[in-house]
Formats: C-alpha cells, structure tokens, sequence
C-alpha cells in the first residue's frame, strides 16, 4: 500500500491513472448525492468536472516536466476555477422572479473542481479532507438547513391541464403561503399528465394541501423538498 502511494506521487503514467481514478471517485461522491435529489448537475456532470479539473492541473505538469516547458505550471489549472463559474450558473434558475434554485449544486460544482485540480497535483489529503466535508455539507447540514427554513417546494402531478386551475384555487387559499408557482412537464414521464411545482412558506401548508387534494381523483404525485 505505501509502495502504490509513493508511486502515486511521481508523475508516471502510473501516477496519472491513480489521480484521475481518485478524481472520478471523490466527484461521484459528491456528484451522487446531488443526483439522488433530482439535480441536473448529477453524478456524471461532477464526475467529469473533477477528472477535467484533475487533467488541467496534470497538464500544466507534463508540460514542466516531461517537456521542459518554462513556465507556470498552476497557470492552466487556475482557469478552471473561474471558468467552472459558466458551467454552474446553468444550474442555476430564477422562478417567477422571485426563488433562486440550484445555489448548492453550482456552489458543489466549483468545489469539485477545486478538488479536481488538488488531486491533480497530487495534493490527496486536502483532496480527501474537501471531499468529506462537501458530503457533509450537502447531507447532514442540509437536514439542519431543512428544519430551520420556512419555504418549502412542493410538486403537484395531475393527470389532465383541466385539474390544473382546481390545484391552483386550493393553493390560492393559503393567502400569503403562496410565494411562486411554475407548470412543468410531469416528471413521472407519463404523456398528458402536467406537473405543477410551488413555493411555500411553511411545511404546515403542505400538509393542507396534501389533506385537501389527496383523495381527488385527478391527482398522480405529490411531495415536498427544500430547493437547494
């Protein structure tokens, strides 16, 4: 084991499949959380962030070492961290000009290519370190975070457009409950079949809602979660 781990530290074609292995492994980590809640930025996307974040830094390192480049080597990797700024504000949305969504992930994004570029250098226990608390950070705080938030997002999934407006007055009921709505395609797949998703202050309105339409025929899904 510590025979593998000095030659990981070389920079051998050895040492380039350890790091970018180590990459694809601490992005996944990270990546499967955010995919098991649903994100766009999922599994794959961080994956690949963080072997592309590992392979700039490996590069600049190739260039100075197996080349003879002069030069700074930290130069190609240091554009990873501002241009992973483009990647993560796709996920990022503005619902009915009021909600923001996908702060999180875009945030995990950029901390996965930070990582990416530390595995690239070799730098493995800042990498590992990194990596534990952003899983730390999208799991257990996000379960503290819950508790302490009022808005909740609630997806409403009705078999016809027509039970639509019957969604829409119970939710006008709640008065100021009610932050913003949006009508999106159902995510259950199901053709003719409209997804309603909403804004709501306090998990208690939800429970109305789940009271008040629940046993309506027209009605296929409805769950709650907090947008992060």
């Amino acid at each position: 084991m510590y025979n593998l781990f000095s030659l990981s530290l070389d920079f051998s074609l050895l040492s380039v499949i350890i790091r970018l292995f180590a990459a694809a492994l601490m992005g996944g980590l990270i990546g499967s959380e955010r995919g098991r809640h649903g994100r766009a930025a999922g599994l794959r996307t961080h994956i690949l962030v963080c072997v592309g974040a590992a392979m700039t830094s490996l590069t600049g390192m190739y260039l100075n070492e197996a080349l003879g480049f002069s030069g700074d080597v930290a130069r190609i990797s240091a554009q990873v961290i501002s241009g992973i700024g483009f990647l993560g504000a796709g996920t990022i949305l503005i619902r009915n000009s009021s909600v923001i969504t996908g702060l999180t992930t875009a945030a995990g994004m950029w901390a996965t290519a930070a990582i990416g570029v530390a595995v690239g250098y070799g730098f493995y226990s800042g990498a590992i370190v990194a990596t534990l608390i952003g899983i730390f950070s999208v799991t257990v705080l996000s379960r503290l975070e819950r508790k302490r938030k009022n808005n909740i997002s609630v997806y409403v999934e009705v078999r016809d457009i027509t039970e639509v407006e019957f969604i829409l007055k119970i939710l006008k009921t709640l008065d100021e409950a009610l932050i913003s709505y949006d009508i999106i395609p159902p995510k259950s797949g199901y053709s003719g079949n409209v997804g309603i998703t909403c804004i709501l202050n306090g998990e208690k309105h939800f429970k109305e809602i789940e009271n008040s339409i629940s046993s309506h025929g027209g009605v296929v899904i409805i769950a709650s979660d907090i947008n992060t």
